[in-house]
């Protein structure tokens, strides 16, 4: 049996108080004083995964008990050192590689500290993340009649690490990239790199107002702190598949641009008549996030070693991922946007009120 573990964490103090329902009414900052006290906890056990060849996994979620805010605001030796503890955890029940998931895999340097202090592979799960968001990108422009050989695609933070790699993997499915991010001189070495590559049509910008405005679908992959995306800043009728973490995407896109569809990947069908991970993360059964994905499918396949770390990504490896998921049995079985499912009436929607002026708010 092959097996792995997942580190997981509230992303705030609610997500607490669902599961210990008497702390419903603690103040969050009594709550977030608790959890950094908190050792690890092992909060499920992972069974019933079985791949197309036949293999098996089985595995854990180990909760790192701090919020997404501890995480980003608190002292990061502390949070490294809960993190490490986490991955310990994992590598004690017996798991042969443990992801780092939410914001585990953001603090610090992504994971490289993790897998110098334990003997199991770790691994963000971004490799997958990307190739499933791409993939999940495909899948949001044909439900929205937008053929991707024919239409405008920006890139945002093309220079960085997950930007880049989606580019490449963008590249040889597009033939009109923009690519945007703060480094004119860096940008202008990669447009040249793809043109090269792939032989599209590339060109470069830093203002994402422009960019995004004229395209048709749009991937956003920048290390902003705070969101860079406006209700205004989108064409009506676009794809914006947002990878960021934090988000670059406002929330406000979603109240007030119906005639725009906002995805954060795709939502991953994992294989095995019986998958059951004992958790409940919002996703009905034998569904996970493609980071969570990514560490199933290392098990399965007996890869025991680190695999996606610290801020760079090779296209090449999100492919190689994204071939073991095939293999495995692994595919993007539907939409999410703002951490929640979509369903296809609601991209139907959307996909309506594009046709309409009266649901735009940009002209």
């Amino acid at each position: 049996m092959n097996r792995f573990a997942f580190i997981i964490h509230p992303l705030d103090t609610s997500d607490f108080s669902r599961k210990y329902p008497f702390a419903r009414s603690l103040p969050p900052w009594v709550i977030e004083s608790a959890l950094a006290l908190m050792p690890p906890v092992v909060t499920s056990k992972i069974t019933g995964i079985r791949s197309l060849t036949g293999a098996e996994a089985e595995g854990w979620f180990v909760g790192c008990t701090l919020t997404a805010r501890q995480m980003l605001s608190l002292n990061q030796n502390f949070v490294m050192r809960k993190v490490i503890s986490a991955a310990r955890m994992a590598e004690q029940l017996g798991a042969g590689i443990v992801g780092l998931g939410a914001f585990t895999s953001v603090v610090g340097d992504a994971g490289v500290t993790v897998s110098k202090r334990v003997s199991i592979g770790v691994t963000t799960g971004n490799s997958y993340t990307a190739g499933a968001g791409i993939q999940a990108l495909e899948i949001g422009a044909a439900k929205m009649g937008i053929d991707m050989r024919n239409c405008r695609v920006a890139v945002i933070g093309a220079t960085g690490s997950i930007g880049s790699a989606c580019s490449h993997l963008l590249a040889d499915r597009v033939s009109d990239l923009t690519l945007v991010a703060r480094d004119k001189a860096k940008l202008d070495l990669l447009a040249n790199q793809l043109r090269g590559e792939y032989g599209l049509r590339v060109s470069t910008t830093t203002d994402i107002a422009e960019a995004t405005g004229r395209s048709d679908l749009v991937v956003t992959a920048s290390s902003a702190v705070k969101t860079i995306i406006d209700p205004g800043d989108l064409k009506r009728g676009s794809v914006i598949l947002d990878i960021a973490r934090p988000r670059d995407v406002s929330r406000k896109v979603a109240e007030e641009r119906k005639d725009v569809l906002v995805i954060e990947g795709g939502v991953i069908k994992v294989p095995g008549d019986h998958v059951d991970f004992h958790f409940n993360f919002g996703f009905p059964p034998g569904l996970a996030f493609a980071c969570m994905a990514e560490t199933m499918i290392l098990a399965l396949e007996g890869t025991y070693e680190s695999f996606s770390l610290g801020r760079e990504y090779s296209a090449e490896r999100v492919r190689r991922i994204c071939e073991l998921a095939e293999k495995h049995g692994f595919k993007v079985a539907g939409l999410r946007s703002f951490e929640r499912a979509l369903s296809d009436d609601e991209i139907e929607s959307v996909r309506r009120n594009a046709r309409s002026r009266a649901h735009s708010i940009v002209t």
